[in-house]
């Protein structure tokens, strides 16, 4: 299905081109709210991984802004969608690829920011640390995929 797009000036690109990627690692989270936390230790453990393997420069903000991406899409899954969740995560010459698919077929909507209202700032989060973000409708549920710059 093509892509969404869910914020002006983010590229949801009518089908992505296939790109090469350096390395890709798949995950199953299954459970509760342990998965979340699970979510980041593998975000922290493949950036680990992509620098000291593939001598990729990781940055502390990097690091910090995929673990915060990931903990957003994965709670967001959590939180409304049944079902276990699938992440994969993407090393490519364009940056890292968090990509999180659920069993929801709702499409996130970004809200306009409000210092009020508690909760539901996800979507206004990443897309400030994110430097293209997308969903997918998929035959069962759909897939988002957050891309952050290495620089």
């Amino acid at each position: 299905m093509d892509p969404v797009e869910l914020d002006a000036g983010y590229d949801s690109g009518a089908q992505p081109r296939p790109e090469r990627h350096l390395a890709r690692a798949d995950y199953t989270l299954e459970g509760g709210g342990s998965r979340i936390a699970a979510a980041r230790r593998h975000a922290a453990v493949f950036l680990e991984r992509m620098r000291t393997e593939y001598g990729v420069p990781v940055s502390r903000r990097v690091r910090e802004s995929t673990e915060l991406v990931v903990s957003e899409l994965v709670t967001n899954a959590h939180k409304y969608a049944l079902g276990p969740v699938l992440m994969q995560l993407r090393l490519g010459p364009g940056g890292v690829d968090v990509v999180v698919w659920d069993s929801s077929p709702a499409i996130p909507v970004r809200r306009a920011a409000d210092p009020g209202r508690a909760g539901q700032h996800g979507l206004e989060i990443i897309s400030k640390v994110a430097e293209k973000l997308s969903v997918e409708r998929e035959p069962v549920g759909k897939r988002m995929t957050a891309r952050l710059a290495l620089v």
